[in-house]
């Protein structure tokens, strides 16, 4: 596992409460606008993790910024929401990106806020369409398992994000408060490259888990069992002809892309 402080550090409650409460602030404002904003990164994971939301603080693992996902069809609501919460927008973000990115920054708060518009698109296309209705506030747990497992080079934060989502959520075939394994499966089984990159960082989830003191034996069972549910949920549906294709010349010829480093 690559070496990162990004996102790993202490954080007094304070300094993480004033994170969680302005995104609290930039989704209840968007609600009432009637703007269609989902919450991503360490603070979905945190939201979406009641029992063990603890072990982010108590391993270290520090707030940075905010992450949000919406659809582009908004992105003009969304600059007109945030300019009212007092946020200014980075335009060339916007224009490089294609429309697929936004960042806005809060001078007086000195909060940096992202909004990816449509999809996730690091080391793998994770894509939004009609999945962010699917729950509140933060996007669906089955894209937040795949918004860490999709990172080629994965690091210590996305790991103990992993481990709370797979130790506070059952593993199924739906959204209701369960990480949606037929939507893991169907994009993996649809992509060689993110089913490749998914696997191996399941099985390295399994295996760093073992290794923290943060954890007892039941937790750390519990995420070799999860895993190995979810492997078993991805091997089981059916490959689409491109996988198969694909699959044939293997890591041959790489399968992802490189990217900056992200929350």
């Amino acid at each position: 596992m690559p070496e990162s402080t990004v996102g790993m550090g202490q954080q007094d409650r304070a300094e993480r409460e004033r994170f969680e409460n302005e995104v609290r602030r930039i989704i209840e404002a968007g609600s009432a606008a009637g703007v269609t904003l989902r919450v991503l990164g360490s603070l979905a994971f945190q939201f979406h993790c009641s029992e063990f939301g603890f072990l982010q603080e108590k391993m270290g693992r520090a707030y940075t910024d905010i992450d949000l996902a919406g659809y582009g069809r908004e992105a003009k609501n969304i600059r007109a929401l945030m300019a009212g919460l007092g946020y200014s927008e980075d335009r060339e973000v916007w224009v490089v990106s294609e429309g697929g990115r936004a960042i806005f920054n809060n001078a007086n708060l000195k909060l940096h806020v992202d909004v990816f518009y449509e999809k996730l698109d690091f080391s793998h296309v994770i894509p939004w369409a009609g999945r962010l209705e699917k729950d509140s506030p933060t996007i669906p747990l089955a894209e937040l398992l795949l918004e860490k497992m999709q990172i080629v080079q994965i690091n210590e934060k996305d790991v103990i994000d992993t481990i709370m989502l797979l130790l506070e959520h059952p593993l199924g075939d739906h959204d209701r408060e369960t990480i949606n394994m037929a939507r893991v499966a169907k994009l993996c089984s649809d992509e060689w490259g993110l089913w490749r990159t998914a696997t191996m960082n399941l099985n390295k989830v399994r295996q760093l888990a073992g290794g923290y003191s943060h954890l007892d034996e039941k937790q750390k069972n519990h995420v070799t069992s999860q895993v190995e549910g979810a492997l078993a949920f991805i091997e089981a549906a059916p490959k689409s002809m491109a996988w198969r294709m694909r699959a044939r010349v293997g890591d041959r010829v790489k399968w992802y892309k490189d990217v900056d480093e992200v929350d």
